[in-house]
């Protein structure tokens, strides 16, 4: 029995999500829980402990974090009961290493923890090296009875030992190792490409032409993009910002203040080692920059629909709410009453005086979703108490360019380039002077009543609250995509600077919807909202981190538990009845045991983090410290019950 011997853990990912993991173990087995007897854990990764692949010290620091100083941790400060045996939030760790530095700093560590404030967006390699720190302290301070060992090599397959129990854990370097419990923490792993984009790349090699697949930026050569030449950019969410930082102020550009307002707040000072860039994705614009804020949620908005008691009565529903009919009425309310606060707030001559008790009880009406004419009421009543212009439009907000005035009529095209670079410009300086607004901007606040509304989804969905049809056909058919351009963008300093490099010269813009050929022997982007010869180009790079999806992943670990039938694929049902095969791995309820391919769960073998993307929505972003809502400590509540079962 496990209880008279040694237990083995083995921990397969060592970056965040593992070291959570680990971090949980030993809270535990200091509080004194589990069966007598020694715990020995192998940590398995070929990259760094605590870092892991994303998070490399070595990194550029151009590569920034997505969120603030404040809100990152790895050791939970909520939500558990066994108290961390060592560690800090990010942020206490920063303030801490002003005072004693750890003697594991670089000097470029030193140089941007002098100047990083608790509202700044660290770098990636910082936030790496708090990582590592942690992963120190976690190894110091191991309770009695527990012991690690950290294997510098990739696992290449798990499987049941039908002799002994557990499983062998077979590893790249020709090790193998018997382990009562496996835990799988992959993280971000390779992913073999799509038909179309594999089509890309066999006719780019055909012809000469440079393709940079998907892929962690980290891992790209960028030299390989010559300056002054043309180099086509598929995809303009955060990845785009880091290929634009490491062809630009990575070749030696730099940014001046011009001591104009937000949105022309900096001039680029080129290097002349750039090349032309050229943005394209579906809206036509980049993400919108987060507003500039004191808190990652914002102070001023409220959910007053989608709220707790809203939450249990659809969690109460069991898996029969739909996103469409249950929640989205109740978030939509919420958004509007952000926006329309704020702007009688900020620009009372805008709207009648009467609007905010109008409204408020026109929101109260229809909220079962079921009132066909509710939409109309409230057209009706903001264009009678609200100005031109200054009405919400949300899906205004996610296609920007379609009513811009630079369009040659409703329905029509821009006559040229330029005219699109145009209007992408405007786009860019009135995100950028809005982000600077924060709480007083009217647009930002409606993006934080989404962005906190999708808090209160993640629980949800982690919760299995909505359907499976409605999961496939309206939270990952519709709102995903709408969400995500609006409140999950980069930091309002990245389109201060892209601005800048579209006014240099730098960066253009193909248009909305552009389609992407090789012809005559060079890759070509064309939009047809653009009445202008495509964009041509010897090089290629998708702006995207390789797919999060089992069935295409190129991780040899996964594909072997597929094969092994140790895992399987969820599969969910949509709304017309049919099948379809899922992202993610098909797992019980917390603590996650995925289901082998006769669909018996597999104990003693969990999985944590991105796999779990068909039952969890947004697992990549990392815990929040102090967080406000449940689905910002979910991912140490999750840790925390994989140890529980562990040690149990």
């Amino acid at each position: 029995m496990e209880s008279l011997g040694v237990q083995t853990v083995a921990i397969v990912g060592a970056g965040p999500r593992g070291t959570s993991v680990m971090e949980r173990l030993l809270a535990r087995r200091a509080a004194g829980n589990g069966a007598a007897g020694d715990l020995h854990i192998h940590l398995i990764d070929p990259f760094p402990p605590g870092a892991g692949h994303v998070w490399r010290t070595e990194q550029s620091r151009l590569y920034l974090m997505n969120t603030q100083s404040f809100f990152p941790t790895l050791i939970p400060d909520q939500g558990v009961d066994a108290a961390p045996v060592a560690g800090r939030t990010f942020n206490e760790w920063r303030a801490l290493q002003r005072e004693t530095p750890w003697q594991e700093l670089s000097e470029g560590d030193r140089a941007e923890l002098a100047g990083l404030e608790a509202t700044n967006f660290p770098s990636r390699a910082l936030y790496g090296r708090y990582l590592s720190w942690c992963f120190q302290q976690l190894g110091e301070n191991l309770p009695d009875g527990v012991s690690l060992t950290v294997h510098t090599t990739e696992a290449t397959r798990v499987a049941r030992n039908h002799t002994e129990g557990g499983f062998d854990v077979v590893l790249l370097d020709g090790g193998r190792l018997h382990a009562d419990r496996v835990v799988l923490a992959l993280g971000h792993v390779e992913s073999r490409l799509s038909p179309a984009q594999r089509e890309l790349r066999e006719d780019a090699g055909t012809h000469g032409l440079s393709y940079l697949p998907p892929a962690v930026p980290n891992d790209v050569d960028w030299d390989r993009l010559p300056a002054g030449e043309t180099v086509l950019v598929r995809g303009m969410g955060l990845n785009f910002f880091d290929v634009l930082g490491q062809l630009t102020e990575g070749r030696g550009g730099r940014f001046e203040d011009t001591g104009l307002p937000a949105g022309e707040a900096l001039r680029y000072v080129a290097s002349g080692r750039e090349p032309v860039i050229v943005g394209a994705s579906r809206r036509g614009t980049p993400y919108r920059a987060k507003a500039e804020l004191e808190s990652y949620y914002p102070a001023s908005v409220a959910l007053r629909f989608l709220g707790e008691d809203a939450v249990a009565a659809i969690r109460a529903m069991g898996a029969t709410a739909g996103f469409d009919h249950d929640i989205w009425p109740l978030l939509h309310r919420d958004t509007l009453w952000a926006y329309y606060t704020t702007l009688a707030r900020t620009r009372p001559e805008a709207v009648s005086p009467s609007l905010l008790p109008e409204l408020d009880a026109l929101l109260h009406e229809g909220l079962d979703g079921g009132d066909p004419g509710w939409a109309a009421r409230l057209k009706e009543l903001l264009g009678s108490l609200v100005q031109d212009g200054h009405v919400l439009d949300l899906q205004g907000l996610a296609r920007p360019l379609s009513r811009h005035p630079l369009r040659q009529g409703a329905g029509q095209r821009f006559p040229s380039h330029a005219a699109m670079d145009a209007a992408v410009l405007d786009y860019l300086a009135a995100d950028a002077a809005g982000s600077a607004r924060g709480e007083d901007d009217p647009v930002k606040m409606a993006i934080g009543a989404l962005n906190a509304g999708r808090a209160i989804v993640k629980s949800l969905v982690a919760d299995r609250g909505i359907t499976q049809g409605s999961w496939l056909g309206e939270l990952r058919g519709w709102f995903e995509g709408f969400v995500e351009g609006l409140a999950s963008g980069p930091p309002a300093v990245r389109v201060e600077q892209l601005a800048a490099l579209v006014r240099a010269g730098v960066v253009h813009f193909a248009g909305p919807d552009p389609v992407f050929r090789i012809q005559h022997g060079v890759f070509t982007a064309s939009s047809p909202w653009v009445a202008d010869a495509p964009w041509e180009a010897r090089h290629l790079v998708e702006a995207l981190a390789p797919a999060n999806n089992v069935q295409i992943s190129a991780s040899p670990l996964l594909r072997k538990l597929l094969q092994d039938g140790l895992v399987r694929p969820r599969t969910m049902l949509a709304s017309d009845g049919e099948p379809v095969v899922t992202s993610g791995l098909d797992v019980t309820a917390p603590p996650y045991r995925p289901l082998d391919g006769t669909g018996a769960p597999v104990e003693g073998l969990y999985v944590l983090g991105l796999q779990l993307s068909s039952v969890q929505w947004g697992t990549a972003i990392a815990a929040e410290a102090s967080a406000k809502y449940r689905s910002g400590y979910r991912t140490v509540v999750d840790s925390d019950a994989i140890a529980a079962d562990i040690l149990g």
